[in-house]
């Protein structure tokens, strides 16, 4: 196995750790970059390894012309068994969110560059803990990056454009509307719990925390949410447990530039046309992205009431391979792009485990304010 740092002038070698629904993705996004491959594939569900490897020999039938040998790629049950075999570069781990702690701990050890998938952890105290071992297993120019592809969103990312332009001048406002579908199923359906996912507004929103805190240049000082389990999955049980997954809330941050940010989240509100919209409001003007149907608004007061821009951003220039295998529109593959950049031109990560933290810590806290009654400050859940 390559440490970090070895690898910036040929193939980066991959291994997907977890190849669910959302380690395929990586490996269909993976498939349309040149210059890189998969080379490994670690879960202990034999039908997710076979789905994992099918998945790896399909996308690079179709991308590249031809498999390349990836019908022998390498398998394991069991990350351990993974490290001792080494022989990969960079490793996808994609696994259930409750097994990041354990899953990382020997790649960290491993030194080899590292995409963890959101949530970075289901507690903060377990991302504490990880942040501390990233930092005591250092390798020069190792990358740990953490898997919130909600930023490169080509609307989202267009939308971020606009507001460090300073085009809309002091930020002040910012909303966030998630309205979609329920969860998916799972392997063994452990997102059902919230022990096993960290509840809804780690597992879900951990995304659109990180977007509040990349949009606001701030950081969060306060959270207050209210929000319920009142629709979905009331009649389903799982070894006689009903499941106790929020499927709705409302969510407002203070931040402590002054600025203050709020999410209304709905998962059975699938009978929409934009899953995502994005609000930002300054002194200025404002700008909005429709995630889902591409579009992203711009208007500035000067220019009077009720007039705006439009822009048709689409998806962007994503491979149509991509889209077809996957539920993010392409952002799974643009995040590649800029890791592997990082990695090949020797920088630190865009998204960092700290990022992973905090986006955790305010599902935290918006869950303690649930539970509470009342408005939480960051503080008391940092410091926890």
């Amino acid at each position: 196995m390559s440490r970090a740092g070895d690898v910036p002038d040929r193939t980066l070698r991959y291994a997907i750790v977890g190849s669910g629904m959302m380690g395929r993705e990586h490996i269909h996004a993976l498939a349309a970059i040149p210059d890189c491959e998969v080379v490994a594939i670690c879960d202990p569900d034999p039908e997710s390894l076979e789905q994992g490897c099918r998945a790896v020999a399909r996308s690079w039938d179709s991308n590249r012309g031809q498999h390349g040998g990836k019908s022998e790629i390498a398998r394991f049950g069991k990350v351990h068994e993974l490290v001792a075999a080494g022989g990969f570069d960079v490793a996808v781990v994609a696994t259930p969110n409750y097994t990041h702690r354990s899953v990382v701990e020997p790649l960290l050890n491993a030194g080899v560059h590292l995409l963890i998938e959101k949530p970075l952890c289901t507690t903060v105290q377990d991302c504490k803990d990880l942040i501390s071992l990233e930092r005591r297993t250092a390798v020069s120019h190792k990358v740990v990056w953490v898997g919130l592809e909600y930023r490169y969103m080509a609307p989202t990312m267009r939308l971020l454009e606009h507001v460090s332009s300073g085009v809309l001048g002091r930020l002040h406002m910012l909303a966030i509307r998630e309205h979609r579908f329920p969860f998916l199923p799972k392997v063994g359906d452990w997102n059902r719990f919230s022990n096993n996912t960290g509840g809804t507004l780690v597992e879900k929103c951990c995304h659109f925390f990180d977007l509040m805190r990349l949009v606001l240049r701030s950081e969060p000082s306060r959270v207050f949410a209210s929000g319920a389990q009142d629709v979905n999955h009331l009649d389903e049980t799982y070894d006689g447990r009903v499941p106790d997954i929020l499927d709705n809330a409302l969510v407002i941050v203070d931040f402590e530039n002054g600025a203050r940010a709020s999410l209304d989240l709905c998962m059975f509100a699938e009978a929409t046309k934009n899953e995502q919209e994005i609000s930002v409001v300054g002194s200025l003007g404002k700008a909005e992205a429709l995630v889902t149907e591409g579009l992203v608004r711009l208007g500035l007061r000067a220019n009077g009431w009720f007039q705006c821009d439009e822009d048709h951003v689409g998806h962007g220039a994503v491979p149509s391979s991509v889209l077809e295998h996957g539920a993010h529109h392409g952002s799974s593959w643009r995040q590649h792009l800029a890791m592997q950049h990082a990695i090949r031109s020797g920088t630190t990560a865009t998204v960092s485990t700290q990022d992973g933290l905090m986006s955790v810590a305010m599902g935290e806290a918006a869950h303690r304010s649930i539970s509470l009654g009342r408005a939480v400050r960051m503080s008391e859940v940092l410091s926890s």
